[in-house]
């Protein structure tokens, strides 16, 4: 659906997209993340066509954006993280504007302003002026607008920003039921946006992609995996290190032991934590790690795994962390 092919962007002398790659499937939600100025809007204006790249090229359904932009925008609908709206028009106005300037139409207009108007919950407030609207209501006018042609692709860009919780809860939902019908690009630099509403992870980092996938599959290539944590006893903390040691031995090759931490809990038990580092996104450590501390004379009163976050992620990776 979206193809992305090594795209650059330069404002003067400022690099702004340096060489990215990457493609959007059929009925994906992709979220775009990363920090302010990390090149996620640039990106997007370039794929909806008010921007052309310096460099590389953008394909929607084949279709270079450079080449065909009006085509372009035919197939996409675009919320801007300030979405243009006339608040002296009702809700009805405005999309019926909108689906004249879209170029629906006019025996068509009234089907797609009620297709739009249900699919975002405004019907309810339709014979309401824009100005009188709460945020969240104005927020799902600017998401009807962008679908009012009922385009394939929809790219929106902090589409939840300066909402109340509810708010954004509403909103999250509603663009979740979008993305079971059509490819969504979301940008944001909220996590907990991603984890809620995105089935893939693309990060971006001073225009560079820093890691794509699933945020197991961009976990599992992270160094400094999994975490375990491990209650003992059985043997004094003097020798937890040789213990350590003998259990790396017996990891698959690819995959190591990274940093380990071992202090008291009193009552000759001890706190042994550590990484599985090169782990797959579906290793299961727990029956080895058993077998090694049965094998090894320990007795196991506690054992707790901690997956790498998301938030782990984005730290690592753009505060100079790197997979």
């Amino acid at each position: 659906m979206i193809e992305v092919k090594n795209l650059c962007k330069n404002y003067g002398s400022f690099q702004a997209v340096k060489d990215i790659s990457f493609s959007v499937g059929s009925d994906q939600v992709l979220g775009f993340l990363g920090p302010n100025g990390a090149g996620k809007t640039t990106v997007m204006k370039i794929l909806t066509g008010f921007h052309f790249p310096s460099g590389g090229e953008a394909l929607v359904d084949g279709i270079s954006v450079e080449d065909f932009p009006v085509e372009i925008k035919n197939r996409i609908g675009y919320l801007p993280e300030n979405v243009p709206l006339y608040g002296e028009l009702t809700v009805d106005e405005y999309l019926l504007f909108l689906a004249e300037v879209r170029l629906i139409p006019r025996k068509d207009r009234k089907a797609a302003l009620e297709r739009s108007l249900e699919a975002c919950g405004l019907t309810g407030v339709r014979s309401k002026r824009i100005e009188a609207l709460s945020k969240g209501y104005r927020q799902r006018t600017g998401l009807a607008q962008a679908i009012i042609h009922d385009p394939p692709i929809l790219i929106l860009d902090e589409p939840t920003t300066g909402l109340d919780p509810n708010q954004i809860i509403e909103i999250r939902a509603l663009i979740r039921e979008l993305g079971k019908s059509k490819t969504v690009i979301l940008s944001t630099h909220i996590l907990q946006e991603v984890e809620a509403i995105c089935s893939r992870v693309l990060i971006l980092n001073e225009g560079r992609i820093a890691a794509q996938g699933t945020p197991e599959e961009i976990a599992g290539t992270m160094k400094g995996g999994d975490t375990w944590e491990l209650i003992l006893k059985g043997a004094p903390e003097t020798e937890m290190d040789e213990k350590l040691n003998r259990f790396k031995k017996l990891l698959p090759p690819g995959m190591d032991l990274g940093a380990r931490q071992i202090r008291s809990a009193g009552d000759d038990a001890m706190v042994v934590s550590f990484f599985i580092t090169g782990a797959p996104a579906d290793y299961s450590g727990g029956e080895k790690i058993f077998d090694w501390a049965v094998s090894e004379g320990l007795k196991i009163l506690g054992m707790s795994r901690k997956k790498l976050s998301l938030e782990d992620i984005f730290v690592k990776l753009t505060e100079g962390g790197r997979p």
